[in-house]
């Protein structure tokens, strides 16, 4: 089983992106991804959060849908 936990997740207006740093723990190895998601301060935290999950497992040997 993977764990997906993101961290310091910020709003950058010079980019227009938010950046972070996703987390995904499994087997009792911790990997750790940084990611850029580029939108409008207002943009939902939800979908940021979502869209850098989605990148960091693509980064990641785990299966994107899982």
């Amino acid at each position: 089983m993977q764990t997906i936990r993101l961290a310091k997740v910020e709003y950058h207006p010079e980019l227009g992106a938010f950046e972070g740093r996703v987390d995904i723990s499994r087997d009792g190895m911790t990997f750790r991804y940084p990611c850029r998601i580029a939108g409008p301060a207002h943009m939902d935290l939800d979908q940021v959060r979502a869209e850098m999950a989605f990148h960091a497992r693509a980064m990641s040997d785990t299966p994107v849908h899982a």
